[in-house]
Parts: C-alpha cells; sequence; structure tokens
C-alpha cells in the first residue's frame, strides 16, 4: 500500500496493489527529474519486476521524464534462452513482453530491447548505468555477491534456479495435492505428493541424464498441513550454468506419468480448474493444447527450439555485455 517515509517525509507509492495501479500515474511523476530502477530479477518473465519496469517506462516516455537503470546480475545468466516468445493475446503482469520465459538478458539490456522493439507507446530517454566485471557466463554462483531475498519464496541465489524448474509445474499442479516446496522451507526446490514413490521418480529422472542436475529422493513431514507426509524429489543443481531449467517442469511432468501412473493434467481437467493463469504463465495456450493432445514433455521442450533460435538473434543488438 501507499505510505509516507517516515524520515523525510517523502510519498511511497506502491505498484503492485492493493488496487488497480499497475504503473505510475502523472500525478507520481510530476515532481521528479529522472525514475531510478534499482531492482534485483531473476531472469524470469513470470516474475513481474521486468514488467514494471516497462511500464513505468512507458509512463516516463508520456510524461518526458528520463528512467535510469541500475543495472544487475541475471542470476541465471546471460547465456541460457529457454521456452517460447509470448504470444501478445496473453500479456499480462506475469507476462508482458516477447520474450521467452527465460530470457537471457540483464534488465538493462531489456530496458533498450523493450523500448526499441515499439513494445511501448511512448519511449522515454533512457540512461544504464552499466556493471563492472560481470560476464555473460556467470550465474549468482559465480558473482561472489551476496543474495538479498528479492520476495519471501526466492530467498538465496539458487532460488531464480528453482523457480524456473518447477514453477510452471506448481501452477499445473495447483489444487491436486502437488507441493513444490512452498510452505515447507523449500521453495520451489522439490516436487512431491502423498503418492509419489520417491526412489522411482528419482531412478527414472536420473536416468534421462539432464546435464547440470541430478534428483534426489525426498520424504518430508508438512509444515502447513497437520499429520500429511510427503514423498518425491528434490532438485540439486550440479552445475547452474548447462541445467536444462524450464525442461525440468516436463521431465517431471513425464516421470509421474512413467512412475505414479498419474496424469496432473487430465486431474487439472477433471477438477474444473481454470487453465488462465497456466496460459498466462507460459506465455501462451499452445502448452495446454499439446498436453490436451497426449504430447510428452519432453516433446514439448523441443518444439521451443525456433522461438529460441529466433529470439537469440532478436536480442543480439541489445546486449552491453560479453
Amino acid at each position: 500500500p501507499n505510505s509516507t517515509h517516515r524520515r523525510t517525509g517523502l510519498p511511497i507509492y506502491s505498484l503492485y496493489g492493493p488496487g488497480p495501479v499497475r504503473k505510475p500515474t502523472p500525478e507520481m511523476l510530476k515532481k521528479i527529474d529522472c525514475l531510478v530502477y534499482d531492482i534485483q530479477d531473476t531472469g524470469a518473465r513470470s516474475y513481474t519486476f521486468i514488467s514494471t519496469m516497462g511500464l513505468c517506462m512507458e509512463e516516463c516516455g508520456k510524461a518526458g521524464v528520463e528512467f535510469v537503470v541500475l543495472d544487475r546480475p541475471n542470476p541465471l545468466g546471460g547465456k541460457r534462452i529457454e521456452g517460447s516468445i509470448l504470444n501478445p493475446r496473453f500479456k499480462s503482469l506475469v507476462g508482458q513482453w516477447q520474450i521467452p520465459y527465460v530470457y537471457g538478458m540483464t534488465a538493462g539490456e531489456l530496458a533498450y530491447m523493450i523500448s526499441s522493439e515499439g513494445w511501448i507507446s511512448h519511449r522515454p530517454k533512457i540512461s544504464i548505468i552499466k556493471m563492472k566485471n560481470w560476464t555473460r557466463s556467470m550465474t549468482w554462483r559465480s558473482t561472489g555477491l551476496k543474495w538479498v531475498p528479492t520476495s519471501p519464496n526466492i530467498p538465496h541465489g539458487d532460488s531464480p534456479l528453482h523457480y524456473v524448474s518447477t514453477g510452471v509445474l506448481g501452477e499445473l499442479g495447483a489444487g491436486s495435492g502437488l507441493s513444490i516446496g512452498i510452505g515447507e522451507g523449500m521453495p520451489f526446490e522439490c516436487v512431491a505428493s502423498t503418492w509419489m514413490d520417491p526412489t522411482g521418480m528419482a531412478r527414472h529422472l536420473n536416468a534421462r541424464r539432464l546435464p547440470g542436475v541430478r534428483f534426489e529422493p525426498l520424504r518430508f513431514k508438512s509444515r502447513r498441513v497437520k499429520n500429511r507426509t510427503y514423498s518425491g524429489v528434490r532438485i540439486k543443481f550440479t552445475n547452474t550454468s548447462i541445467a536444462p531449467l524450464m525442461a525440468i517442469n516436463y521431465h517431471i511432468l513425464d516421470a509421474v506419468r512413467a512412475v505414479a501412473k498419474r496424469d496432473i493434467f487430465a486431474t487439472r481437467v477433471k477438477s474444473g480448474r481454470s487453465f488462465n493463469m497456466f496460459d498466462k504463465v507460459n506465455g501462451t495456450d499452445s502448452i495446454r493444447r499439446n498436453l490436451a493432445a497426449g504430447r510428452s514433455g519432453a516433446a514439448i521442450v523441443k518444439s521451443w527450439a525456433k522461438d529460441e533460435a529466433l529470439f537469440h538473434q532478436q536480442r543480439a543488438k541489445y546486449l552491453l555485455y560479453r
């Protein structure tokens, strides 16, 4: 909520709610010379900070206010591109720009792209204060920097990796008794339920030989639900630079079908729950339609290749770091 800074008496405006305000109003911008964006992001399209950044840029363009980005590392690194490009029909706060789910750019680079690609109606004057010594091959582990939680469920430097690896699956499995560790002290770090065979799941997933990641059997008593025990797999990264993050969601989906003989997608359909947020997070309804047609998770991952290659070329002229 909006408030007043105790020491200076300056107004503090919320762009996240409660209420409908998602971008600065003309009144908020009236007395400022520039708006400075100094926020650590996760590198995932559905994490809303980059949506807010672009919406602020647009309003600054309308008001004639300079927009300044104090650039920060992308914790997923600057080379990784994963997922399909957002279809504008599914534009929302969890997917505002026509980029893949994992886009491999810093906030400063993305700000240039948002402005130059015509994704906002009014372009502001933009200044990017670049980082020193950051290179595209660096994930957060490589920077040596201390991680400050960007939100309660992103508590440490590997959390953005886990967020991408299970977040989409968690959205699909919402209401089905599937846990991805939120509220259990390991947010996004596991996939578990009351009916999973942890050893069988881990064996099946490790046999797929996904680079840079291994799956460990897991069993724990729930902190959230009294007298409930979960079992499943915990995700451990052995090489954060090469692990195929988005793919993990779909390989786990395949493993549940193969080992537990359960279809999380079909369970969601039977429940009657909406797929609205699932489609928004994915930036398309094609994944839902492919799941409905019975396609495997591995096949869905392969279907992204064209978009990933296209975006790799499209983003090249906006990159500020090697």
